[in-house]
């Protein structure tokens, strides 16, 4: 059963779909996955913003920057970081990014990989895989 929801930033939850206005839609799945009783970590390469930021806070259970964990996409260790800060096992989890060689470093770690090509088929995916209704 999945049970964890962890995305990247850059490409996927800025993504706003095929309009482009409005607040991206990967934004209000999340909350609306966390909000079903998915854990949800964001898992980015970027280096920490530095102080707490609110909305994102609100989104995920756990937030992992390579710049802070000295460690970076598609390095599997990474992902079993973010896995293990949400105290779940990796085949309980669906890692999403834009980048193909992310989703492989993501499923050599265990865990299911959603390769985010558009905002459609990736909310598909995740209905799927999380059987949380995202439309």
């Amino acid at each position: 059963m999945t049970k964890g929801l962890i995305v990247d930033f850059g490409g996927v939850l800025t993504d706003r779909g095929p309009d482009g206005v409005g607040e991206p839609p990967l934004i209000g799945a999340v909350l609306k996955a966390r909000q079903a009783g998915i854990r949800t970590a964001l898992l980015s390469n970027a280096d920490s913003p530095g102080e707490p930021i609110p909305w994102l806070e609100a989104l995920f259970d756990v937030l992992v920057f390579s710049g802070d964990v000295g460690m970076a996409k598609p390095d599997p260790a990474i992902y079993r970081l973010a896995v293990s800060r949400l105290a779940l096992s990796p085949t309980e989890c669906v890692f999403v990014d834009d980048l193909a060689v992310n989703i492989r470093g993501a499923v050599a770690a265990g865990l299911v990989g959603v390769h985010h090509t558009s905002v459609v088929t990736t909310l598909a995916e995740l209905t799927v895989l999380l059987g949380v209704d995202f439309a």
